[in-house]
């Protein structure tokens, strides 16, 4: 059974979803990975609350790590790289090619940069932080301009 409520966080509306586990995900009202069905709408849900107040505390800079049990549903590989991306350090960056070397598969940063496209948990896996070799900043489901305020939050903070 899924829940959901809406947090808006300095970037706009979000969605947000827990089954029984935990966070299932996190999306920006534009991204197109969200699921049609969310589940019951709610604004009791313990771990959606709980969300709700970490996500404040990082944009308002008290929080660099994230605290929450996730739920997020995908495949092995895909699931292998959401782990890793919660390894990125608060305020880096790592590139695609990174990505896959870290998961022990440095041929394979494109097969990287499609499971970090399907990451359903917006911010908390922290799929922001991944960019082109050149330093470019390239696809992000909530946007570039969000990936470059998140990006420029994280350098503001870590100062």
């Amino acid at each position: 059974m899924h829940q959901y409520t809406h947090y808006y966080s300095p970037l706009g509306k979000m969605i947000l979803q827990s089954n029984l586990e935990g966070l299932s995900g996190a999306w920006f009202t534009t991204e197109n990975t969200m699921p049609l069905e969310l589940g019951e709408y709610t604004e009791s849900c313990p771990i959606l609350v709980q969300t709700i107040n970490q996500l404040g505390e990082y944009f308002s800079g008290k929080r660099k790590e994230f605290d929450l049990p996730l739920s997020a549903k995908g495949s092995e590989f895909q699931q292998k790289i959401w782990q890793i991306l919660r390894s990125i350090p608060y305020g880096e960056t790592w590139s695609y090619g990174q990505l896959a070397q870290a998961v022990g598969q440095p041929k394979a940063a494109r097969a990287v940069g499609m499971a970090n496209s399907k990451n359903p948990i917006s911010i908390i896996v922290p799929c922001h932080r991944v960019i082109g070799k050149n330093g470019t900043l390239t696809g992000y489901a909530g946007g570039i301009e969000r990936k470059a305020y998140l990006l420029e939050l994280e350098r503001k903070h870590m100062e």
